[in-house]
């Protein structure tokens, strides 16, 4: 897997933790309140591919195409934002088992790389194709703190198996689309 040289950030180290106390009391409260929440967005087209989208209170967020979709090149696409939401959900759960086993991180950087047939083109091309969307995703973790390197790589694993992003992605789920 090629790294991402050009997309790199500063982190200072070590990383900010997420608090235990705030973990515990969390995870308390689910528990105590085990139903399902939802979550809304709305996504609003501004024109060609690009499109803004918001959740609760948040500014936009932008998506759009590359140029070599037709888009203008002015933000992620609809499949970079997925491999960044899950990117970023792994991030959440290896943080988040961090603060429970009391483990400081001093890197946590996540390469991801979809392949995905664009051959389809949105339904409007090659119709015959068998399967839409990522045929396969790999995802590198580069990870770092006060822990032996099982101890990462159990987090790690252990963050996957309960990512919501990730079992969203592995797991066949309806979705209902209609018109308002």
């Amino acid at each position: 897997m090629a790294e991402a040289t050009t997309m790199t950030a500063e982190v200072t180290v070590p990383l900010t933790p997420i608090p235990q106390d705030g973990l515990t009391e969390l995870a308390a409260k689910n528990k105590a309140n085990p139903a399902d929440k939802t979550l809304k967005v709305k996504t609003v087209c501004t024109g060609k591919f690009r499109s803004l989208n918001y959740a609760r209170d948040l500014e936009a967020f932008t998506i759009d195409e590359p140029p070599v979709l037709l888009g203008d090149n002015t933000a992620p696409n609809p499949s970079e934002i997925v491999l960044g939401a899950l990117g970023s959900c792994l991030v959440v759960g290896i943080q988040a088992n961090a603060a429970a086993k009391g483990v400081s991180l001093t890197k946590l950087e996540i390469f991801l790389e979809g392949d995905i047939n664009i051959v389809s083109t949105w339904g409007t091309g090659e119709l015959d194709k068998p399967q839409i969307g990522f045929t396969d995703v790999r995802v590198k973790v580069d990870i770092d703190g006060d822990a032996d390197r099982a101890v990462l790589k159990e987090m790690v694993t252990h963050a996957n198996t309960w990512s919501p992003v990730s079992a969203t992605l592995s797991n066949p789920m309806p979705v209902s689309v209609s018109t308002v």
